[in-house]
């Protein structure tokens, strides 16, 4: 009881409140946690972001191959409109194929050149960019790249 009473006079005596202490302990225990979720949340939007760049990429390369039955087949074009359209994305692959259909059932993809009794042929292009992303920082536990990827489909212009 004796020690107490002298530790309490000697902390009104230094002016401070016996509480001071607990601030400084807790933000000094608190302050990795914070520091982790900020760049956690950092990483996310970074990821969301080339996500959104390799979607992007994507349908420029279904938009320029869009335009008539040649451009659709020009692969080296459409690389080439979605290389332009994510600078920022280095080695973005980008892959091309024409999917065909019958008009009267569009979204049932048959071989191309599409065989169709009743309705006429429909073309389609679909586009696939993937980009290998690498993180800021190595979390153990976690990949040290993520893929992410853009997909577009768009009917060719005949």
């Amino acid at each position: 009881m004796k020690g107490s009473s002298i530790i309490r006079s000697a902390q009104l005596q230094s002016g401070l409140p016996p509480e001071a202490g607990q601030s400084v302990l807790e933000v000094a225990l608190l302050a990795p946690l914070l520091l982790f979720m900020l760049v956690g949340t950092i990483e996310i939007g970074r990821f969301a972001y080339f996500a959104i760049e390799a979607t992007s990429a994507a349908r420029a390369g279904a938009q320029y191959g869009m335009q008539s039955l040649t451009d659709s087949r020009d692969i080296h074009g459409i690389q080439l409109a979605a290389a332009n359209d994510a600078p920022e994305l280095q080695h973005l692959n980008v892959t091309a194929k024409n999917l065909c259909a019958c008009a009267n059932r569009p979204s049932q993809y048959v071989g191309c050149p599409a065989q169709c009794g009743t309705g006429h042929p429909v073309v389609f292009l679909q586009v696939d960019t993937a980009v290998q992303i690498a993180p800021l920082f190595h979390y153990p536990g976690l990949p040290s790249t993520f893929t992410a990827s853009g997909k577009a489909i768009m009917r060719v212009a005949q």
